[in-house]
């Protein structure tokens, strides 16, 4: 289920874009109340952007305009929104997305194509172990899309070992929807149950939340702790919200693949210019085909690196990374630019650590001061040692670590109204 633009050559497919992205422009001139009035402010005729080059004379959207003005981004009648959703805002509150009965519809094409980019067929059964509710995209993006493929789904949800397990042994998925971190939960519960995971049936997961792969695409330190005992396929997905689409891996496992029937993605530099080839920046999106909420240059915030060589499974798609770290995360420490990712990894390489949380301040001088907070089995000074040497090998600096019992960590990662585990507390925009 490869759709033929994907296979396409990369001038086909700028064409293909370009054609989509002047439908685009006349869309938002049309029905947008904030891009009529972009267009207007910064005197662009959208007449004269006909290449994707010609994007740079639009200027991005970001999250803050998305919050400060959200009802004006909206290009329908609301008798026509059948869906809404909210994602976490930069200012406080929420954002909202409304999804017409069209949009639903391209949700579900974009989850098909990108499970069946993992391999997952109309034979398969996939095992759902993400909320569906709360206003939350992801869930339901799940369910459409195994249905548009005509895949099995069981909705399971969030947490919950024995139940996942009562489902895995009851109604054999062959592919599971999960955090990867979640995974180890299920592989411990497992050994304390005397239940056989590799006789389970499952040959895959879609990983979703945290990352697998380090930059060159082999496992991560997170992703190591999980095949070991379970020998199933890990694929990433890389999406968000504001995208209403996703990139995931192909068999290759070498990004996740662009589907420009969907999306146009700009990797930019802090100027907002296109980076240099093999090159990180902030992916920068255009949606292609969304009705309720369209989106034009809006800047993500995830710092990723694109891939453009021709991929073996057949595909001519850009790939992105691994993502690199949220660019509003990024720490300046003692000489040294860090993103949280890097410091996940290295927390994953101990076994001891259960959980933690990763708490980011300025200090009294106005630099960035990093404090990991950890759980740990073992709360020793020899513990302690070992982790601040890793951090000096790999990153050339330590972080100040405490250790906190578990509940405490479980409080700082589910406050209230959480969808999703938190890792990162950044005060350095309230202080």
């Amino acid at each position: 289920m490869i759709p033929e633009i994907e296979k396409a050559s990369a001038s086909e497919i700028k064409a293909f874009q370009e054609k989509k992205l002047k439908t685009l422009l006349t869309y938002l001139n049309t029905n947008s109340k904030y891009y009529k009035q972009i267009f207007k402010r910064h005197t662009i005729d959208v007449n004269s952007v006909n290449t994707l080059e010609d994007l740079t004379k639009i200027p991005p959207t970001t999250k803050d305009h998305l919050q400060q003005f959200n009802d004006d981004f909206l290009c329908v009648e609301k008798s026509k929104i059948i869906d809404y959703v909210t994602t976490s805002g930069t200012l406080g509150d929420p954002v909202t997305f409304a999804l017409t009965d069209n949009d639903l519809d391209r949700l579900a094409y974009n989850e098909a194509i990108s499970f069946a980019c993992s391999g997952v067929t109309d034979q398969d059964v996939m095992q759902l172990m993400t909320t569906i509710d709360r206003r939350f995209m992801a869930g339901l993006a799940y369910f459409l899309g195994a249905r548009k493929l005509g895949a099995g789904i069981i909705r399971v949800g969030a947490g919950i070992p024995e139940l996942q397990w009562d489902s895995i042994l009851k109604f054999k998925p062959t592919y599971l929807i999960a955090v990867p971190s979640f995974l180890l939960k299920l592989i411990e519960y497992a050994r304390q149950h005397d239940i056989d995971i590799n006789q389970s049936g499952v040959k895959g997961a879609i990983c979703i939340g945290e990352p697998l792969r380090n930059q060159d695409f082999s496992l991560n330190a997170l992703a190591k702790k999980i095949t070991p005992d379970w020998d199933i396929e890990l694929f990433s997905t890389y999406a968000s919200t504001e995208m209403n689409t996703a990139f995931n891996e192909c068999e290759a496992q070498q990004g996740g693949h662009h589907h420009p029937e969907l999306i146009i993605a700009e990797i930019l530099d802090e100027n907002d210019n296109p980076v240099k080839p093999n090159t990180v920046g902030e992916l920068t999106i255009t949606t292609l085909g969304v009705e309720g909420m369209p989106l034009l240059r809006f800047k993500t915030g995830d710092m990723v690196m694109a891939h453009t060589e021709p991929c073996i499974c057949g595909r001519n798609t850009m790939r992105l990374g691994p993502v690199v770290g949220r660019r509003k995360q990024m720490i300046k420490y003692k000489g040294t630019t860090l993103y949280p990712p890097a410091m996940d990894n290295i927390l994953n390489d101990f076994n001891q650590v259960e959980s933690y949380i990763i708490e980011i301040s300025t200090n009294d001088i106005g630099t960035d001061e990093i404090c990991l907070k950890i759980a740990s089995k073992e709360q020793s000074t020899k513990l302690l040692q070992q982790i601040k040497d890793h951090f000096r090998a790999k990153l050339r600096v330590t972080p100040k670590i405490e250790f906190h019992d578990k509940k405490t960590i479980q409080k700082l990662q589910f406050p209230a109204m959480s969808r999703k585990p938190i890792k990162v507390i950044d005060k350095r925009k309230t202080e």
